[in-house]
């Protein structure tokens, strides 16, 4: 914009008509411009980490005060970006621009009735065993490191038959689809569906690992329902025997088999190991992410403000950061991010940190509320 421009953008009136028409909900073009046309993404979002410690003190005061019954459906608390507060209602639940994820807590003996809606819902189990998720008339059993994807408009719902509390990680596109507005909600009648079919039956039809049973070719939906832990440990240690990514080290995603796509039509989900003392180069890219420590501790720099995290942490890498990695011991971050969203409008890009070998220069150091 020429300086002559700029000028006439601030004579009175053009100031005057400016105001003029916003009387008749009508809007100034050339004021506008300039705020959401950025050359490159501004996001809202902010980086920010919340302490396993923190969400587990938060988690029993709330088994003290709610039952999924008289909890909203689910005991949960989420994670809300402090700069998408503005959002009404609720900062519209919003972890990322585009992601919701939060803590869910079942006690032994609960049951969280079955719902459905047009939000598609991931979880990652970092706590306990016993407990089940049905979905679709599948009882699912979940354990520690295990991964569940339910995409949108499937009836679910969670049970516990076991001895201990039992914590995960919740994964929904609730902004975007609250954004775009096409949010559909509808409880299930008689409370937690029942079972038709044998527990764990997707997880048994697709033991076989990367062979789909002959007649799944077009099952888009979610014919494993299921991804365990050990199973992952399994393909990452394959990785190890090579040379790892510079940006990701060790990094597997996981996939729908069927047909090769993410497990979850509209979020990415990865577990990534960083081996102790490896240190990441830095990059940024249009998805965000939002981190969980599943195993070890170390911190990562986000546009250069440092975050240490430990084991039970989870923090938020939102889009266009520059961020990387350096672990103090065996590492294993689960996380959830946004890339299928990005990619169904071709927008996702990459860019490469080539300053200093790779590595941001550390200006800050993130504090967080509790610790």
């Amino acid at each position: 914009m020429s300086n002559e421009t700029q000028e006439f953008l601030k004579s009175n009136l053009v100031k005057d008509f400016t105001k003029d028409i916003q009387q008749y909900n009508l809007g100034p073009l050339w004021e506008a411009i300039p705020e959401v046309m950025n050359k490159s993404p501004e996001p809202h979002a902010q980086a920010y980490l919340w302490s396993g410690e923190l969400l587990k003190k938060k988690l029993t005061e709330a088994a003290e005060i709610f039952t999924p019954e008289r909890g909203g459906e689910r005991r949960a608390i989420y994670f809300q970006n402090p700069g998408l507060t503005y959002r009404k209602p609720w900062g519209q639940v919003s972890t990322t621009q585009t992601l919701y994820a939060a803590v869910q807590l079942l006690q032994p003996g609960e049951e969280a009735p079955s719902h459905r809606h047009s939000q598609s819902a991931a979880r990652f189990i970092t706590d306990g065993e016993g407990a089940y998720s049905i979905v679709q008339g599948e009882r699912i059993f979940m354990e520690e490191g295990d991964f569940l994807t339910t995409p949108k408009n499937l009836w679910h719902g969670h049970g516990h038959e076991g001895d201990k509390p039992m914590v995960w990680m919740d994964m929904l596109d609730i902004p975007t689809i609250y954004s775009i507005g096409g949010t559909f909600f509808e409880p299930y009648d008689g409370g937690l569906q029942q079972p038709d079919v044998p527990d764990n039956f997707s997880e048994i039809r697709y033991r076989g690992g990367m062979v789909r049973p002959v007649g799944d070719g077009k099952y888009t939906i979610a014919p494993l329902a299921n991804f365990k832990w050990n199973r992952i440990v399994d393909a990452i240690k394959g990785l190890m025997h090579f040379d790892p990514n510079s940006y990701d080290g060790y990094a597997v995603e996981y996939i729908n088999p069927s047909t090769g796509r993410s497990a979850n039509p509209t979020i990415g989900t990865r577990m990534q190991f960083l081996p102790k003392d490896f240190h990441t180069k830095a990059h940024r890219h249009t998805h965000s992410t939002i981190y969980y420590a599943h195993q070890g501790s170390g911190y990562t720099v986000i546009n250069g403000v440092r975050f240490d995290w430990k084991k039970g942490d989870y923090f938020v890498v939102p889009n266009w950061a520059w961020h990387e990695h350096k672990v103090a011991e065996d590492a294993y971050l689960f996380s959830a991010n946004d890339i299928p969203i990005m990619d169904r409008f071709d927008l996702e890009q990459e860019e490469y940190y080539t300053l200093n070998k790779g590595h941001q220069e550390v200006t800050g150091e993130f504090k967080p509320d509790f610790r």
